[in-house]
């Protein structure tokens, strides 16, 4: 069920909202006039070399009516690039050197068909991690231990829970992680969830009663990224969660600003194909939204000894506030791009899909 959800959403990722087509398409000045898809080739990688914003590419199909259906090619499709009687690039499948079943161009099932992104990289987390409150994590149930008197659960092992479970179904077994902080409130907005391992109910359990004691529910340890300890969280798992039936890549109707608050590589700085964590949540985006990545310039201070930066004053200056002239606040400037892709209610995660600069967890986000 996986693997077909995820075809179905790597079908769907290049499908727009009608708004979008007033951009006006900016074709890079080497774009080719043809290219042969390769093995390994994303919709994304391939829309980089013909267009300045890769995320509007479908629109080159657009003016191709013969096209049945642009978001599904193949390796070995051959790409040309054309202009029709209005100046309007198109790009059409010229032929293909590898013969397919004619079947496989209007299926979302063709195991060989291109992935707009690499779906790799982010299907962890739509699948399973996500942010979750406090209330949220302390109303799931947990882990009371296993089988055996180890202090962590293995692949081998029985888990034992304390509620009634669904007989058949998965489970996610997750671990408080840090929280997500606002840094502009100093809010909390969330707890990171870490997944430590997936597992399958095959005993319900049963509450308790009047003259009984509760029973735990059962469950068989399927796969164990980390050890299992007592207390873990216990959260259905789906193979279609957060996957959703159309998945379109568009701006923001409204004003959006916000922040990267984290990266899932706990790294400070992080580059393409990164993913990374936004204190907006489901009130202002949507899985799909594309937003600009903009970092803050540095404070000048226009002194009577000429301007310096901010950064640069004295200690005692800065005790003081006594700077020598007015401190002026430089505009923001534009250092990538980035999708989200999965929405809580309060923060969202994100994969950065273009930078100039390398990205930091405190630049801003908002509207391109």
């Amino acid at each position: 069920m996986l693997k077909k959800m995820t075809l179905i959403l790597a079908a769907s990722l290049c499908l727009f909202a009608t708004s979008v087509f007033a951009d006006t398409l900016k074709l890079r000045p080497n774009a080719p006039a043809t290219y042969i898809v390769k093995p390994g080739d994303t919709l994304w990688d391939i829309s980089g070399l013909y267009l300045e914003h890769p995320w509007l590419w479908p629109e080159l199909w657009q003016v191709n009516p013969q096209v049945e259906n642009p978001h599904l090619i193949f390796p070995g499709d051959v790409l040309s690039l054309t202009y029709d009687s209005q100046g309007r690039p198109r790009l059409a499948i010229n032929k293909r050197i590898v013969r397919l079943s004619p079947q496989s161009r209007t299926t979302h099932k063709a195991p060989d068909a291109i992935a707009t992104l690499p779906l790799g990289i982010i299907r962890p987390f739509l699948t399973y991690d996500q942010a979750l409150s406090q209330a949220d994590i302390d109303a799931l149930p947990y882990v009371l231990g296993s089988n055996t008197a180890s202090k962590s659960a293995a692949e081998t092992h029985i888990l034992y829970a304390n509620s009634q479970l669904i007989e058949g179904a998965g489970y996610a077994i997750y671990r408080q992680g840090r929280p997500y902080i606002d840094p502009d409130s100093g809010e909390t907005l969330g707890f990171e969830t870490n997944l430590i391992a997936s597992a399958r109910a095959f005993r319900s359990g049963e509450a308790a009663t009047e003259d009984t004691q509760a029973v735990p529910a059962s469950l068989k340890v399927l796969s164990v990224v980390r050890e299992i300890r007592q207390g873990d969280k216990v959260i259905p798992a789906y193979d279609n969660q957060a996957l959703p039936a159309q998945f379109m890549m568009t701006k923001p109707e409204q004003s959006v600003t916000g922040r990267i608050i984290a990266t899932t590589s706990n790294l400070r700085e992080f580059a393409k194909m990164d993913l990374v964590v936004l204190n907006r949540g489901q009130q202002d985006l949507n899985p799909g939204h594309m937003l600009g990545i903009y970092r803050q310039s540095p404070t000048v201070v226009d002194g009577r000894n000429g301007p310096v930066y901010l950064e640069d004053a004295t200690k005692l200056q800065k005790v003081m506030r006594d700077f020598g002239g007015e401190a002026l606040t430089m505009p923001q400037e534009k250092v990538g791009e980035l999708m989200v892709f999965k929405v809580s209610e309060k923060v969202s995660f994100a994969i950065v899909t273009q930078t100039s600069r390398p990205v930091r967890v405190g630049d801003y986000i908002g509207n391109l």
